[in-house]
């Protein structure tokens, strides 16, 4: 789900993410990109394998990745929905693509905002695509800002539930093990729902990119009817999902329908 969303954002939906490269300059290789889990690369792989053997150069990796992000979100309880077809796989995969296109666990709304809509997404979509979140897991450099050194006034960021930030403090004391990383939701991490947004309003969103969307003014009220209205998430993050997976796409010509996803057709 987390590598669906980067790769349509940083380089549109081609599956580029699934490069392998010898030198370890692929899109996969990128900073922002390391955190993806191996297994979820391995799924996909595994998919495409098992397709070419009976319908040999027709679905792209990149449909297949598309298909795998909407059956995770089934798989953890979330809606169903129907994937478009069509997409080819692209013919570049770099790491320094990436930087600048994907957001950040320090950005505001506007940052956040102009992020988005640079692919045809707006603040509703944005906030619906956030709701991912509500699966996963994030490292604890990505917050330990808010925890010890968010202002010279307040080393814990105030829109930390307090005791929240105690909870994270002990799972990410300072100078922790780069590895160690903590449940985006820590309510219900394995499941698909709107519990994520309810977070928001109790202060327990984990990165500041998160909370934001409860403390601004502008998106809060979106953030409210998410939180006490699943179908309106549920419809309005199957929209998103499908506007996202219209972003950046190879078709006719372009690209090419990879054989192996991790490498380019020779």
């Amino acid at each position: 789900m987390k590598a669906w969303r980067g790769l349509c954002l940083a380089m549109g939906c081609d599956a580029s993410l699934m490069i392998t490269s010898p030198n370890g300059d692929a899109e996969k290789d990128a900073p922002d990109n390391l955190s993806l889990a191996g297994d979820g690369f391995d799924t996909i792989i595994k998919s495409k394998q098992a397709v070419e053997a009976v319908c040999p150069g027709v679905v792209s990796c990149a449909d297949i990745m598309a298909i795998a992000a909407r059956d995770v979100v089934v798989l953890a309880g979330g809606p169903s929905f129907s994937v478009e077809f069509g997409r080819r796989d692209g013919l570049i995969s770099r790491a320094s693509d990436v930087a600048g296109n994907l957001p950040e666990p320090n950005f505001d709304l506007n940052q956040l905002n102009t992020l988005f809509a640079k692919n045809n997404l707006t603040q509703f979509d944005m906030i619906a695509l956030s709701g991912a979140h509500t699966v996963g897991f994030s490292h604890c450099n990505r917050f330990a800002n808010r925890l010890y050194s968010f202002s010279s006034s307040s080393p814990v960021d105030p829109s930390l539930d307090p005791n929240y930030a105690q909870q994270l403090m002990q799972a990410c004391p300072q100078n922790v093990d780069p590895s160690i990383a903590v449940n985006l939701d820590p309510v219900t991490p394995q499941t698909f729902d709107n519990i994520y947004y309810q977070n928001l309003v109790a202060g327990k969103g984990l990165l500041t990119s998160d909370e934001v969307l409860f403390t601004n003014s502008a998106s809060q009220p979106t953030v409210n009817d998410f939180a006490n209205n699943p179908n309106d998430f549920n419809g309005a993050f199957v929209t998103a999902m499908k506007k996202l997976g219209r972003v950046g796409v190879k078709t006719g010509n372009q690209g090419e329908i990879r054989k192996d996803c991790t490498t380019f057709n020779s």
